[in-house]
């Protein structure tokens, strides 16, 4: 879908939602000053067209004891299709966040957050001994900067 086929009320509903995803019907009424039935059916709309994936509670990763964040940089054994087959695979960890498949020497950038050490250990020990994987280099994330998902609309 083109951003242009987007209005400046289907953006402003975005921005608003994307900052408050719980925001109410009749606040987004009052902040647009559009009647909430008009912005009911926006929503539907950008939620069918697949532009709204879903609603989330953001969550405080450390205070649930995922302290050992990693980012890992995967090349894959190529083969027909290989970037699905190694991306589903790579993406089935529940602990791993964001799968990236990029063009360059690499062909993943894996990013995940895990419970400890040695939860970290037993997915590195999955790669290791996967023929789909070739090779893989780990950073350990020591302090998180910044961390968000927002887009800038």
């Amino acid at each position: 879908m083109s951003p242009h086929a987007l209005d400046e009320l289907d953006l402003s509903i975005l921005r608003l939602i994307q900052e408050e995803p719980k925001m109410k019907l009749h606040e987004l009424e009052k902040r647009l000053k559009v009647s909430k039935s008009t912005i009911h059916y926006r929503l539907k709309k950008l939620e069918k067209l697949g532009v709204i994936k879903g609603y989330r509670a953001i969550l405080d990763a450390e205070k649930l004891g995922f302290e050992f964040n990693i980012a890992i940089l995967v090349r894959a054994a190529y083969g027909p299709q290989y970037h699905y087959e190694v991306g589903h695979f790579l993406a089935a960890n529940p602990n791993i966040q964001i799968v990236y498949y990029v063009l360059g020497d690499i062909d993943f950038i894996v990013v995940g957050k895990f419970p400890s050490r040695e939860s970290y250990l037993s997915f590195l020990e999955t790669l290791i001994n996967s023929n789909k994987i070739e090779r893989t280099s780990t950073m350990v994330v020591i302090k998180i900067l910044k961390e968000d998902l927002k887009l800038n609309i």
